[in-house]
């Protein structure tokens, strides 16, 4: 089998008239806002490496894309060119995984229904300081995964997803991994005096909702941005970490990731390795949404009919094992400490240093292992297929 797979230089697009000054937002306040973006490189630590959560968040994912694909092709009338994006694709063969279902069912449904196969533009957006050189290493993993013959046209977009990336008009297929949660800076109006860098039980509720309309601004200006981009009938598949509480928006578990972390944090400080006046400024650009806030934004913004909503629940994996040992412990708690390193630590060394990142990433490892028969959690993966209307 021979795929015609073609590769563009990274290139960048942008709207200079776009009253969404993302780049100035990060560099103000919280500048390690700028650093966001997975672990580079093929090495240990690296997200190539360590993303094996999103690997397995695919499996469930799936699904959906297919279906999608398939009734955008239907309803387009298999046009001659697709174009496809993945937004947020940051480094390594995930964002191959994805893609390559979306062109094998495209390939497929045209077979079955006796059309010419199209020319399938596939365009992978992340940040400008995304490592977009070690995803392009895999173009040969993802020919081996396609399954017939066709043309591909590989392109990197590096741009803010909360910016406009693409002509008007122009795309007919949009996913995204676990890439919305993150925010495109850190809310106005946290208070500065405690050591937690996100939302706990013990926030004001002035927290939570600053956390709240800081996503509302930036989903409701991604889907704006999209809505311009897209063709009509086009579909788009996201899936982000959300939570599953309705009634205590405060409330986090004690194995919710950011709890982790500021607990790690708090232990570099009583040890004398790290300044609390650090610990008071580092907060996390994420929020984890529930279905009815997602839901709301996504009705309220009016460009985007919801054709599937699911939830799961679905954590970083030792949960899901037998740890009785404490052997067996330790090895889960080094899993999920790896996992968040390559997610977090650009933005840890742009503003702690690195000198505390491997001390840190121990103390995340042993908190893990102190709750590895943890069974009950507040975090989820929310799965949301969209029409552009």
């Amino acid at each position: 089998m021979v795929q015609e797979i073609k590769v563009t230089n990274p290139y960048s697009r942008c709207d200079c008239k776009s009253e969404y000054k993302v780049d100035e937002e990060r560099s103000s306040k919280y500048p390690f806002v700028g650093a966001l973006c997975m672990n580079g490189g093929d090495v240990d630590n690296s997200y190539t490496t360590k993303s094996l959560l999103q690997k397995r968040v695919l499996s469930i994912t799936n699904p959906i894309l297919v279906k999608n694909t398939e009734e955008m092709l239907t309803n387009l009338d298999f046009p001659k060119c697709i174009k496809v994006a993945d937004l947020g694709c940051s480094s390594g063969q995930n964002t191959f995984l994805a893609m390559s279902e979306i062109v094998n069912t495209i390939n497929v449904l045209c077979q079955k229904w006796n059309q010419s196969r199209p020319e399938i533009d596939c365009c992978l957006n992340d940040l400008p300081t995304n490592d977009f050189n070690t995803t392009f290493k895999f173009i040969t993993f993802f020919n081996k995964k396609l399954t017939s013959n066709g043309s591909c046209f590989v392109s990197g977009v590096p741009g803010s997803f909360y910016s406009r990336l693409f002509p008007r008009k122009s795309l007919h297929f949009i996913y995204s991994i676990y890439s919305i949660h993150f925010l495109s800076k850190v809310p106005d109006g946290l208070e500065k005096n405690k050591m937690s860098v996100y939302i706990t039980s013990s926030s004001p509720l002035s927290e939570y909702k600053a956390y709240l309309n800081q996503f509302k601004r930036d989903f409701t200006t991604f889907l704006r941005m999209r809505s311009e981009e897209m063709v009509h009938n086009g579909r788009m598949v996201l899936t982000l970490i959300g939570r599953n509480t309705l009634d205590n928006p405060l409330y986090r578990d004690c194995c919710h990731c950011w709890t982790l972390l500021s607990n790690s944090l708090r232990d570099l400080v009583f040890e004398g390795l790290l300044s609390a006046s650090k610990v008071y400024s580092f907060k996390m650009p994420f929020y984890d949404p529930n279905e009815e806030e997602v839901k709301e934004i996504i009705r309220n913004e009016g460009s985007f009919q919801i054709n599937d909503l699911e939830m799961h629940e679905f954590d970083l994996g030792h949960s899901k094992e037998k740890c009785s040992l404490q052997s067996h412990k330790a090895k889960a708690g080094q899993k999920e400490a790896s996992c968040i390193r390559a997610v977090t630590e650009t933005m840890l060394v742009a503003h702690f240093g690195d000198d505390i990142i491997d001390a840190l990433f121990h103390k995340y490892a042993h908190h893990v292992s102190q709750h590895a028969s943890c069974r009950v959690k507040t975090s989820v993966t929310l799965i949301v297929s969209l029409v552009r209307k």
